[in-house]
């Protein structure tokens, strides 16, 4: 797949901002018309080790208060210390490999590394496959992807012990790893998660564009998203801390295509945010 004119620009224009102001690298779907591609000769990522979690220093110029990309203002977390996510990964690679990462550590797609829009620079997270069950331990180290249906950028290597390189993307857990906390280590296999999709193998996941606390508001959104397949379309009840929430959701999807191409019609329908929702 070819990633669209806008997304080049967007990824040319990333660039210019990690050159002039130390922000962060960002990308989305690695292919070669894009300049950026996997490395040519083939490495045993079985000999490369997980990252080690350790007590290190916040970066100096990886952790400003909040930064604007494309007219968005993001804000970075204090603490990374019970974080947990879930959503869809992308991966970076000879494009960027050797060029500063928003942390000021050159940036090394052969090393255990990601980056990430909130966390703080550094921290360690583990990152689950919830396809296989694969994981790795990962120092997010650099900022992005500052594409709106990505949660982490790995770097090559970390995207190949996951096995997510062919499809370019995969969905993922994101775990916060505190130095010293224990982690599994003996085996890279973990159980694949169980999720809400039935018609294949593949974990479902949904993208939630509303939160109500009138049915009647959350009604309005779904009858107006039909387009986009009524049947898509749902609502869930939940409490919140004793308040009943009307979220509209849309799914379950398990192609990650799929998703990316309802949510670039999502702005004509005036919503203007969504995320990415694994049960």
């Amino acid at each position: 797949m070819f990633l669209s004119l806008k997304t080049q620009k967007n990824r040319i224009c990333i660039f210019v901002i990690i050159c002039l102001s130390l922000s962060a690298c960002g990308s989305v779907k690695i292919i070669p018309s894009s300049g950026d591609a996997a490395p040519k000769k083939k490495i045993d990522v079985s000999r490369v080790p997980n990252a080690v979690p350790k007590n290190e220093p916040k970066s100096r110029y990886g952790n400003p208060k909040s930064y604007v990309v494309f007219d968005k203002r993001y804000y970075v977390m204090d603490s990374s210390v019970g974080f947990v996510e879930k959503g869809i990964a992308s991966w970076y690679g000879t494009k960027f490999h050797g060029r500063r990462t928003s942390s000021g550590e050159t940036y090394d797609m052969y090393a255990m590394t990601a980056a990430h829009k909130n966390l703080p620079l550094p921290t360690y997270v583990k990152v689950t496959n919830l396809n296989n069950g694969k994981h790795v331990i990962v120092k997010v180290n650099d900022r992005g992807p500052f594409h709106e249906n990505r949660v982490i950028d790995l770097s090559y290597t970390a995207a190949i012990k996951l096995d997510i390189v062919k499809n370019g993307t995969g969905l993922v857990e994101v775990r916060a790893i505190q130095p010293g906390e224990p982690i599994q280590t003996a085996s890279n296999e973990a159980t694949p998660v169980k999720t809400v999709s039935s018609y294949n193998d593949k974990p479902g996941f949904f993208i939630q564009v509303g939160s109500f606390g009138q049915l009647a508001n959350a009604e309005s959104l779904r009858k107006k998203l039909g387009p986009l397949g009524e049947s898509l379309i749902k609502i869930s009840q939940v409490i919140v801390e004793g308040k009943t929430l009307y979220r509209v959701r849309i799914g379950p999807l398990t192609d990650i295509d799929v998703s990316d191409s309802i949510t670039t019609k999502l702005q004509s329908y005036g919503v203007s945010e969504h995320r990415i929702v694994v049960n």
